[in-house]
């Protein structure tokens, strides 16, 4: 089929110009390669589609018919590359997006809010899932991810938008009635409403920020989720200590509704970054929602 295809367009090419040797110099071929296609079209569908003389070229009844069938194809072809030049090279066609139901809610759609309304022939789908996507398989053209190291594969690339602390937060009624904490030590005696999306969840891996210390316990746990605003309800209303990333509860810090507790003893940071194939040329539309989202992000206070 691919070589039918390529002599129809060398057919083409010696009708509009009229010449084997023309078509040849066009096309950067020899003219008896020229022939060559012309010769194998016409015996395959066992038709003569030019008359030939010494001086001229002319169609035959057929050929005239079957040029027209040519050029249908070369303008459907010219339309294709067109199109590709197009998704390619402008804010056009769609727009896959993969993150978790939280990052999705809180950072990605306020992120990209204003940029999808100036880019409105621009569609936009948002996959919001805890487990991680193939990329290839689901045809994800941006996945953003929150873990504490970035993942390494040769066929991805990954591009890192924030640093953002853990914090351990609690309600103030909870401060006011239970025992007091001011060393990591003293955690043991409360219990932890964790977010089992963590690797070790319970366990944690504290650093003096002036002293450098290391202090390692292990919270025990009673109420868990897989949630991020489930874990802050059941903080706020005084079920225990939530382990938090900073840039989940800033507002709920502003406002006094949850209070942060043993700041000077820092946990492992987190990376927020944005995972896409690796191509030579990225499509404008994957390059301009990155740069949006680091703009957001970096603005953001996330890693304090």
């Amino acid at each position: 089929m691919l070589d039918n295809l390529r002599a129809m367009g060398v057919f083409a090419c010696v009708v509009e110009r009229n010449s084997f040797s023309g078509a040849a110099k066009e096309l950067g071929i020899t003219t008896s390669a020229v022939s060559q296609q012309i010769r194998s079209l016409e015996q395959e569908m066992n038709v003569t589609l030019l008359h030939r003389s010494t001086r001229k070229i002319s169609l035959t009844e057929v050929g005239q018919a079957f040029y027209q069938s040519c050029q249908e194809m070369m303008a459907a072809a010219e339309r294709g590359k067109i199109r590709i030049s197009e998704l390619q090279d402008n804010l056009i066609g769609e727009l896959r997006l993969a993150t978790t139901p939280e990052l999705g809610a809180m950072h990605i759609v306020p992120a990209l809010s204003q940029w999808m309304m100036a880019h409105s022939s621009l569609k936009v789908r948002i996959e919001a899932a805890h487990h991680y996507v193939d990329l290839v398989d689901q045809h994800i053209d941006i996945a953003i991810r929150m873990s504490p190291k970035m993942e390494q594969r040769d066929d991805y690339e990954f591009i890192p938008m924030a640093r953002v602390e853990q914090v351990l937060l609690v309600s103030p009624s909870y401060l006011n009635q239970n025992p007091p904490i001011d060393c990591p030590q003293d955690l043991i005696k409360h219990e932890l409403l964790p977010i089992d999306l963590m690797t070790d969840y319970s366990k944690f891996s504290f650093t003096h920020a002036t002293s450098g210390e290391k202090v390692q316990i292990e919270m025990p746990v009673r109420i868990q989720t897989n949630n991020v605003f489930v874990a802050k309800t059941l903080c706020q209303n005084g079920h225990g200590i939530a382990r938090i990333l900073y840039l989940d509860a800033q507002h709920e810090l502003r406002k006094s509704e949850l209070i942060e507790i043993l700041p000077n003893w820092k946990l492992p940071e987190y990376i927020l970054y944005a995972v896409i194939l690796k191509r030579e040329q990225q499509p404008v539309k994957i390059t301009r929602c990155i740069e949006t989202l680091k703009n957001f992000f970096a603005q953001l206070p996330g890693g304090r």
